[in-house]
């Protein structure tokens, strides 16, 4: 007993032990329902109480306890056909009270009808119809005071025991959505926003919206912002391009106004308190470009009823592959990739959210070509994902001969093994870095990227044109593992510093939906030995985009975290580039998409040089490799590396 009053206890009082029914949680539905089941009980059994001392005369067709059963059971069935226990008493509204009328009332004409019925069946009604009414008038009251009472005593410990310091907020926008979230914020409790206000583009003079002002923005938003004295904003309608969003955004931050994004109500989680599915802002919904939207037709034709394999699956780009690629009810999807727990939860993501799909996971280095091959022999497979690759700039620079044994030889086994099988696209995933490389990895990928162009091209010599290989190449991606979003986000959250290698360093950036379209659009439309550029915009500078994230983050750069240079890691560059000074461009059916047409180099040539390359590797004789690698591509100048004297040592032989 004693467990039970302190649980008592611990819900009723706060962290000073004074009483605070704040801290009471919502009651289920079943019980709303059953002190619903109980006023209309108490409603009937006053209802008789009334009738007998009003008149002695009443019909005998049904005792008193069998017309309080059909009363009580047609009111429970109007409570459902209306659900008037849905709502969260707390929060009652007049549509609350709406279904209380509704339902009781409905219950009323239902007895009246029931009552009728007996007295021409039977010549004998059931009740007195002024009973009924008073029933109805009884009940009613009853159930729309319950819940005004709990209300408003809810209302008084709000105010009586108020401790919360509130955003005071304005939302952007006038639409539905925007006064559906500001009456959700204000009925809250704990509140987390006090809304003070409405901003609108129209022209809305004199307008108010649940007793709220509504502002016309104009040009400055933050003279706007602070006339009603308002401390953030919160995005309620997505009317804004990413430009005008942006400029908003940054006029904000500047003027140190927090910035929060809303999404539809909705889509709001009815698990979490209403303010929580308020958000602050985040990078990526800032991104300066309209989201590339690609057709569907051609991809259905492509991957419907086809059997898919996805390699790197378990990774960022891989797994979105994947998932993408589930939506269009492939005969089997094959998942391959050697790191054991992410494919572990990406095959339990995929059973959870795709039931009914055929596929098959399958733990494999994409080194290991006995493998592959016994893989290949037992699937007919007719499109090839290659995400598998190692990307790290900094450990491929410690540890070359990994990069050429997953970025090269893996991309080469599945390569030869997709020509042997007959497989009719194989597209491959590659990065801006493959570019005038100055890294290890991206000197890989830019062999990988070689050799599959060059035995595509073999093929055509030989007349067997039979797999169609297709490269995508784009830069940065928001949010995949390893890339600079997350790791700021995470030293924000641990109160900095927020690390940058340089402050002029600038990246091209995109979101994994985006990559993940990119690469399934272009294996719908690639003829064969295209690289598939996509139009990022303009690129971001690393410096502005840390500072940006740390104001939405609602702190200030350099007082409450702190921005730290630590300078170029091995191998990194300034800038990244989509196409190298020979590589020329054609357009495509769609304007964000260019196709990159690079020299095309002698396959036997380029399957030499790697064989050599790899066999340098297999002996772990780094410097070696290196060299070979920049045998091969004789843009790859190494930045910021150990290796920049094998670019001297090449220059003097040169000479």
């Amino acid at each position: 007993m004693g467990k039970i009053n302190n649980a008592l206890k611990n819900i009723l009082t706060g962290p000073d032990n004074a009483l605070d029914i704040r801290n009471l949680k919502y009651l289920p539905r079943w019980a709303v329902l059953l002190i619903d089941i109980g006023i209309v009980t108490i409603s009937t059994i006053l209802t008789i109480i009334i009738l007998l001392d009003l008149s002695p005369f009443q019909y005998s067709l049904l005792g008193t306890f069998d017309k309080a059963v059909l009363t009580v059971s047609t009111n429970i069935v109007f409570f459902y056909v209306f659900k008037t226990y849905a709502g969260i008493i707390r929060y009652s509204s007049n549509i609350d009270a709406l279904k209380l009328l509704l339902a009781t009332i409905s219950s009323f004409i239902t007895l009246l009808v029931i009552n009728y019925a007996s007295l021409l069946i039977l010549d004998e009604k059931i009740f007195l119809v002024g009973g009924l009414l008073i029933n109805l008038w009884i009940s009613f009251s009853l159930l729309f005071l319950f819940r005004l009472g709990v209300k408003q005593v809810y209302e008084y410990f709000k105010i009586a025991q108020k401790s919360e310091s509130l955003i005071n907020a304005i939302i952007l926008g006038v639409d539905e959505n925007a006064i559906s979230i500001a009456g959700a914020l204000e009925i809250e409790h704990p509140k987390r926003f006090r809304i003070v206000g409405f901003l609108t583009q129209g022209s809305h003079k004199s307008l108010r919206i649940l007793d709220k002002p509504v502002l016309q923005h104009n040009t400055k938003i933050h003279k706007e912002v602070k006339s009603l004295g308002a401390d953030a904003i919160i995005f309620s309608e997505n009317t804004f391009t990413p430009e005008e969003k942006f400029k908003l955004v940054e006029e904000c931050l500047e003027h140190d106004i927090a910035v929060y994004n809303a999404p539809l109500v909705s889509s709001w989680n009815d698990n979490k308190p209403i303010g929580e599915n308020i958000k602050t802002l985040q990078i990526e919904d800032l991104l300066e470009r309209e989201p590339i939207q690609l057709e569907v037709q051609n991809k259905i034709e492509q991957l419907t009823n086809r059997t898919i394999l996805v390699t790197g699956a378990a990774g960022s780009i891989g797994s979105e592959i994947v998932r993408q690629v589930a939506e269009y009810n492939p005969k089997r999807l094959i998942i391959l990739d050697q790191a054991e727990t992410p494919l572990h939860n990406l095959q339990l993501e995929i059973e959870s959210k795709f039931p009914d799909l055929n596929f098959k996971v399958i733990i494999c280095d994409v080194g290991n070509k006995k493998r592959l091959d016994l893989m290949f022999e037992n699937y007919n497979i007719d499109v090839v994902y290659h995400a598998a690759a190692y990307k790290h700039v900094p450990l491929m620079e410690s540890n070359p001969h990994e990069a050429i044994f997953v970025n090269i030889l893996g991309t080469k086994n599945l390569a030869d093994l997709a020509v042997k099988n007959k497989v009719g696209h194989f597209v491959m995933v590659s990065t801006d870095k493959a570019v005038n490389p100055s890294n290890v990895m991206g000197a890989s990928k830019r062999a990988a990227e070689m050799y599959v162009q060059s035995l595509y091209h073999e093929q055509i010599k030989l007349g067997i044109s039979n797999t169609k290989f297709i490269t995508t190449r784009f830069g940065n991606v928001l949010g995949s593992n390893g890339s600079v979003v997350p790791l700021f986000k995470k030293q924000i959250e641990r109160g900095g510093p927020v690390t940058i290698t340089h402050p002029d360093i600038i990246r091209y950036f995109m979101t994994i939906p985006e990559a993940c379209q990119l690469v399934l659009e272009a294996g719908a439309m690639g003829k064969g030995g295209e690289i598939f550029v996509f139009d990022m915009g303009e690129p971001v500078k690393i410096m502005d985009l840390a500072i940006k994230m740390i104001k939405l983050a609602g702190y200030q750069p350099n007082k409450h975290i702190k921005v730290r240079i630590t300078g170029l890691r091995p191998g990194e560059k300034l800038y990244e580039e989509l196409l190298n000074d020979e590589c020329k461009t054609l357009p495509t059916h769609h304007k964000k998409i260019m196709i990159g047409q690079d020299v095309v180099r002698d396959y036997e040539m380029i399957n030499d040089k790697i064989d050599k390359i790899i066999k340098s590797a297999n002996k772990l004789k780094n410097d070696k490799v290196v060299a070979k690698l920049k045998d091969l591509i004789p843009e790859f100048k190494s930045n910021n590396s150990l290796y920049e004297r094998l670019d001297s040592v090449a220059e003097l032989k040169k000479e």
